[in-house]
């Protein structure tokens, strides 16, 4: 989910950044994180609802994300999901590390004489 790395700086799992990527535009349920988790990772990240679920009790006990309301819907509970101040900041910082990151190496393939060029 949420590890360090050797200088103590946090990065996330795919399906962790995913799943707080999808709350960035406002608060979804559990149907609507997995449906757009899909759509943002390009069909890769594929959580099945046990693993979500679980999932989102290790980030709201981490204080990435909190519930912004439960409703009832055909009879079945609905629990919507927000990020915390806490989780846009580490999942900003996470996307900025991912460019960074992909930059480093994009630079080296394109240099004049790399094996890609």
């Amino acid at each position: 989910m949420v590890s360090r790395m050797a200088k103590g700086s946090p990065t996330v799992s795919e399906p962790t950044y995913f799943i707080l990527a999808s709350l960035l535009d406002g608060p979804l349920h559990g149907h609507g994180i997995i449906k757009q988790t899909l759509e943002l990772s390009e069909n890769r990240v594929r959580l099945p609802v046990g693993t979500l679920y679980g999932a989102l009790d290790r980030l709201a006990a981490a204080g990435l994300i909190a519930v912004d309301r439960e409703e009832v819907v055909d009879g079945r509970p609905r629990r919507y999901f927000q990020l915390t101040d806490q989780g846009r900041t580490l999942v900003s910082a996470e996307a900025l590390r991912m460019q960074q990151a992909a930059s480093v190496v994009t630079k080296r393939i394109l240099r004049p004489g790399s094996a890609f060029s």
